[in-house]
């Protein structure tokens, strides 16, 4: 179906379907200068991303960015720093590390 079609179904504008798919937001268009084709893939994606918007209270290019973070290696990396240096996420423990505090837990005495 046409975007018109989607986006009445959709119970959005064809400019917000537009917008999401500039975001990434939608599967790949299939063929080389193809045109976007609206099918019951399509349109289960868009509904799946506007039920996680609505969920978890983000806005379209929120989500995009947390796909951005879930698949580039680099900007994840990035995310995790910052969220190391605001004191949002902790240093991950290293299982030497673990062990190094148990024995000299041992050695203290203490269990």
């Amino acid at each position: 179906m046409r975007i018109t079609e989607a986006a009445r179904r959709l119970g959005m504008s064809p400019r917000m379907l537009r917008y999401r798919e500039a975001l990434g937001l939608l599967p790949p268009v299939r063929g080389r200068g193809a045109h976007r084709r609206f099918g019951p893939e399509e349109l289960a994606a868009v509904a799946q991303g506007v039920e996680l918007e609505k969920r978890f209270d983000i806005s379209p290019s929120e989500l995009a960015f947390a796909l951005r973070v879930l698949s580039e290696p680099a900007v994840a990396q990035a995310v995790r720093d910052l969220g190391l240096r605001i004191g949002r996420l902790q240093a991950p423990r290293r299982a030497l590390d673990f062990e190094k505090e148990k024995a000299l837990r041992l050695l203290q005495g203490r269990p």
